[in-house]
């Protein structure tokens, strides 16, 4: 099954802290996964002032530069792998770097119904 790790993080603190980690250390675990079967895909993502975030309603186009909400903690990139069940997404998911200091939110993929 799929599962969606995403890592949430605050950008001020995320390089700055002493047990924050550096991008060699993700890059060797997202290697560890991709050896064992369970990484499908892995990316770190730009800064949140980078970002843009649209609506649609009723047919109308809105487009606003930055994230969505203000919080103390913002998307900084994701891990989609293959678990057997949740358990396992959630020991893969525990041992993700940034969670040291950040948080990662571990959730199954929804397969679409045509």
């Amino acid at each position: 099954m799929k599962y969606l790790c995403l890592v949430y993080s605050d950008e001020e603190n995320l390089h700055s802290q002493a047990e924050s980690p550096r991008d060699e250390e993700c890059l060797a675990y997202a290697d560890s996964l991709n050896k064992s079967g369970h990484l499908i895909a892995a990316e770190a993502l730009e800064s949140v002032q980078t970002a843009t975030t649209l609506r649609v309603r009723h047919g109308k186009l809105s487009v606003t530069d930055g994230p969505y909400a203000e919080t103390k903690e913002q998307l900084a990139g994701f891990f989609l792998i293959d678990a057997r069940d949740l358990n396992e997404a959630i020991q893969i998911a525990a041992k993700i770097p940034p969670a040291r200091v950040g948080s990662i939110e571990v959730r199954p993929v929804r397969q679409l119904n045509p």
